[in-house]
């Protein structure tokens, strides 16, 4: 009895198909194109399986201004399949490579028109179940600077600013500290000249109120007045 129970529960186990697993869809977040230029929309997936024979990728467009999508792409069976009926069935070529989970397109000749979402939806059974990831073209006549280069530039343009004033300062430091220096330089230079000046013009006076010069010019003196008497 307990080997037919354990038969039966490996039979059941075979039968039941295995889960599903979700699987996590990536694209850009917003492209900007020039008109009358190509763009590539990139696509891929994260699936815990290995990628599947029977993987699938799907494009859909909705226009700005537009309520309802459109089915503009198809990868399944190992082959792409363009709508022939959309705005891009002369425009668009796939370029993405499933066994890489790549399922990536390429937009040519863009115009105003081409505007709006594009959703891609990827499927790699038995993981089936994810949400698809959308990413919004803009074209322009020419491509707007966006507004994380214009902050960078503006902060940028502060620092070298504020690192110009920065040098300017030390800069007038240091020239006024070799102002001051060369001027101390130079009072301390004339006063020096103007005390060997005084000390020259004080020699002969010194020389002359000697003590030992003056007793000798008193006593030759005195012998001069001595011998005017005995004449």
């Amino acid at each position: 009895m307990l080997t037919i129970l354990a038969l039966a529960s490996v039979v059941l186990l075979g039968i039941v198909p295995q889960q599903s697993e979700a699987i996590v869809i990536y694209t850009g977040w917003e492209r900007h194109a020039l008109v009358g230029s190509d763009i590539r929309l990139s696509c891929s997936f994260f699936s815990w399986r290995w990628t599947s024979d029977d993987v699938t990728f799907s494009w859909s467009y909705r226009a700005d201004g537009a309520r309802d999508a459109i089915s503009i792409f198809h990868y399944t069976g190992g082959a792409p399949y363009v709508d022939n009926k959309g705005p891009f069935r002369d425009r668009l070529e796939f370029v993405g490579n499933p066994g890489r989970r790549d399922g990536s397109i390429l937009l040519k000749n863009l115009d105003f028109g081409d505007n709006g979402t594009f959703t891609c939806d990827a499927k790699n059974p038995p993981d089936i179940v994810g949400r698809a990831s959308s990413v919004r073209l803009l074209v322009f006549e020419k491509v707007p600077i966006q507004a994380g280069v214009i902050t960078g530039s503006i902060i940028g343009a502060v620092l070298g600013l504020l690192l110009l004033i920065v040098v300017i300062y030390y800069l007038m430091r240091f020239l006024v500290a070799r102002r001051v220096f060369n001027l101390s330089v130079s009072k301390h230079g004339k006063k020096g000249k103007g005390k060997e000046g005084s000390q020259q013009r004080q020699g002969p006076t010194l020389s002359i109120g000697d003590p030992s010069k003056l007793k000798a010019a008193a006593s030759e003196k005195k012998k001069q007045e001595s011998r005017k008497d005995k004449k």
